[in-house]
């Protein structure tokens, strides 16, 4: 075993895939306890624990004290790599973080060796977890507060994880966040039932697949400005499971019936809900993946302290959107840091 490898089973930070300024490490987690959800065994982990992997952004120096670390959680079929986003945080004097969950970018190699499928889970709270080590380990680097900054499924996270954890999130910013499925509501209600009836049996069944075409007006092989890794987040993500959905889902209720957040709270969306397939014009100036009314509809139910912020040709991933929607999008979300941390 080399020195780079003793320092990673050790939990130390080594350099980053992002390279120079970029810094990661392993979190070893707790190993899922409980009996699976409904009759059929989950493929969760094998033996032992899973892994997180906590990213920092290290620049020349020292952020201003007193300002709360930031920690970027992604969504599905997605992992971290917005070197643009870290940076315009630190330049306004925010520590930067984020984290790659279980089975997710970074992670994804040590879930699936250990039996995992990719990006699936069937309890959003095994999630809680990853954001607890990711906590722990940000407080030791000295550290004090938390800002959760949530895209699309990270978004639903991270708003759980601030209602159940009311005095270690000081912030909690949005990006686009899942709230609800697309289409109307008789297909979203039959297609709940669905799910939670294959949930039970057939946890690992695909019940559906991503569109590429967002995938592709991101990436720049195929005329995007973003370059990524595209085994971490492939063109058409990875297939969506049953017992993944179903938990998905489970998360969704709880956002309607209301789960009010303590912490100060930001929700970003685009202005337009856009088509799901099409020429990448109108790929990065919409949502194409998510409803924005849902958002919309489902922020006061987080409780009294959200403020809505819209912005006009916005991609659903913001922070991936052409200028200038991107800059007003960290512009918006910086000065919002600023006046409420």
């Amino acid at each position: 075993m080399d020195d780079t490898e003793k320092n990673r089973t050790a939990g130390g930070w080594t350099e980053d895939v992002l390279g120079a300024g970029y810094e990661a490490r392993t979190l070893h987690l707790p190993a899922p306890t409980g009996r699976p959800r409904g009759r059929a065994a989950r493929r969760r982990t094998g033996d032992g624990g899973a892994e997180a992997t906590l990213v920092r952004y290290v620049p020349e120096g020292t952020p201003r004290a007193g300002r709360p670390p930031v920690l970027y959680v992604h969504g599905f079929a997605d992992y971290f790599f917005q070197r643009h986003l870290a940076e315009a945080v630190a330049a306004r004097g925010y520590p930067f973080y984020a984290v790659d969950l279980r089975g997710h970018g970074r992670s994804i190699d040590a879930w699936t060796a250990s039996g995992g499928d990719p990006n699936m889970v069937d309890d959003l709270d095994l999630y809680q977890q990853d954001l607890d080590a990711a906590a722990d380990a940000i407080a030791a680097d000295g550290h004090t507060g938390l800002v959760l900054l949530g895209h699309s499924t990270g978004g639903l996270v991270t708003a759980r994880y601030a209602h159940a954890r009311p005095g270690r999130v000081t912030a909690l910013v949005l990006n686009s966040p899942w709230f609800d499925l697309r289409g109307s509501w008789s297909d979203r209600t039959l297609a709940t039932q669905v799910v939670y009836a294959l949930a039970r049996f057939a946890p690992r069944t695909v019940v559906s697949h991503l569109g590429g075409d967002y995938g592709r007006a991101l990436h720049h092989a195929t005329g995007g400005e973003w370059e990524y890794d595209l085994r971490w987040k492939p063109y058409d993500g990875f297939p969506v499971r049953a017992g993944w959905l179903a938990a998905i889902r489970r998360g969704h209720r709880e956002i309607g019936r209301g789960l009010p957040v303590e912490c100060p709270t930001l929700l970003c969306t685009s202005d337009r809900t856009g088509p799901d397939r099409g020429e990448a014009a109108a790929m990065l100036s919409t949502d194409t993946v998510l409803d924005v009314a849902h958002m919309h509809a489902r922020a006061p139910r987080l409780g009294d302290a959200v403020d809505v912020a819209v912005i006009e040709g916005g991609a659903h991933d913001l922070a991936l959107s052409p200028r200038p929607a991107r800059e007003k999008y960290l512009t918006t979300v910086l000065d919002w840091l600023d006046a409420n941390t």
